[in-house]
């Protein structure tokens, strides 16, 4: 896992007078989870937006899978939007659409399979991620917080991306689904030979989901790597974290 899969370089974003990037430099490595951490408005989200084309920096360069993405013909980033796959942080699926529809959008609009193939794909993605067939068809509004994200999951899963951005993924989630959700992201991509980078603010998902991760502040990363190599930074914002009550009761349990 020593592959660069994406890096970024010297990005800088700026909506208006507000500074989100000033100079952010990482690297994600082919086949970790990446984690992507940082207080409220440090730019979590919209680095993410700009690694996925939702977005556009001012400057700097973002590279994913060898193709500059401030250089790439629209050609290469149709390209680049079929090697990954997104789960927002509210799963954003089309109340409209049941499950299954949901799950099949990409397949419809990417592909010329025949329908058939399309309903059996989307029946395996379905299983995939833990839920029982029948949910396939219902609509969004019937399902628990949990079942909206592995529902999202799935549509996200539909194409066999080799690379797969979460925003969020154990928000408003419970312990016991957030715990369950951290180990479907580990068997999927030890299954799928998965990519990961996950913008999240759990303890509990760093601690135990995550290989290598970046701190953002001061509108640039303070700190990546490993999380042993993260905490040995000293910066205000890594010990506000990592060194407050709740990460200290995760080091003094072993964690």
């Amino acid at each position: 896992m020593n592959t660069p899969l994406i890096t970024v370089k010297d990005i800088v974003t700026q909506f208006g007078d507000n500074l989100v990037h000033n100079g952010v430099n990482l690297h994600v490595n082919q086949g970790e989870i990446y984690g992507l951490l940082g207080g409220s408005g440090s730019g979590k989200s919209t680095l993410l937006k700009e690694m996925t084309l939702l977005l556009q920096a001012q400057s700097g360069e973002i590279t994913i899978l060898g193709k500059s993405l401030t250089r790439s013909s629209e050609a290469d980033k149709d390209y680049l939007r079929q090697q990954w796959g997104i789960l927002f942080q509210n799963g954003a699926l089309f109340s409209s659409l049941t499950v299954a529809e949901n799950v099949a959008i990409s397949l419809k609009e990417y592909t010329d399979m025949p329908v058939s193939l399309i309903n059996d794909i989307v029946r395996m993605k379905i299983d995939m991620v833990g839920l029982p067939s029948h949910v396939g068809s219902l609509y969004p509004a019937e399902l628990s917080g949990g079942m909206v994200k592995r529902a999202s999951l799935a549509r996200a899963l539909a194409r066999d991306p080799k690379l797969l951005f979460l925003d969020e993924p154990t928000s408003g989630l419970d312990p016991i689904g957030a715990e369950a959700f951290d180990l479907l992201i580990l068997e999927l991509r030890a299954m799928l030979d998965l990519t990961v980078v996950m913008v999240t603010h759990d303890l509990d998902s760093i601690w135990s989901t995550v290989d290598r991760l970046a701190v953002l502040a001061d509108k640039k990363v303070i700190a990546e790597g490993t999380l042993d190599e993260v905490c040995q930074v000293s910066h205000p914002e890594i010990k506000a974290f990592f060194e407050g009550a709740r990460g200290q009761v995760r080091m003094q349990n072993g964690k």
